[in-house]
């Protein structure tokens, strides 16, 4: 029976130097973009609940929260990742050894003619 070598939580281990997929890529970014949004929410709720308490904050939060959007969409649209570099025990193309020139026919194999003997 073949035994699995991925990793425990039973994904496939990355050996190639291939991007994600684009979903993969997509999906990621959305989950990057909700959760800038979701911290900004709370910078909003934060400031109209410190308001009367702390105005100091209140302003800071707000203003984290008008930044945050901005900073977000910038994130979410950074492109795709980086194309992946060769790997480090990549061997360019060699070119075979070139063979050196004959020094003639050896007189073993040399063809024999009519009449006289090897």
């Amino acid at each position: 029976m073949a035994k699995f070598l991925g990793k425990k939580d039973g994904s496939a281990v990355r050996i190639t130097g291939a991007r994600s997929s684009l979903t993969e890529d997509v999906r990621g970014r959305q989950r990057r973009y909700m959760f800038s949004m979701a911290v900004r929410t709370l910078c909003v709720i934060l400031a109209i609940v410190l308001w009367k308490e702390s105005r100091i904050i209140a302003v800071i939060a707000l203003v984290g929260g008008m930044l945050i959007p901005y900073l977000a969409v910038v994130y979410a649209n950074a492109g795709r990742e980086s194309a992946p570099e060769m790997p480090d025990t990549f061997v360019g193309y060699q070119p075979p050894p070139m063979v050196e020139p004959g020094t003639g026919i050896p007189s073993q194999a040399a063809p024999s003619t009519p009449g006289q003997p090897n």
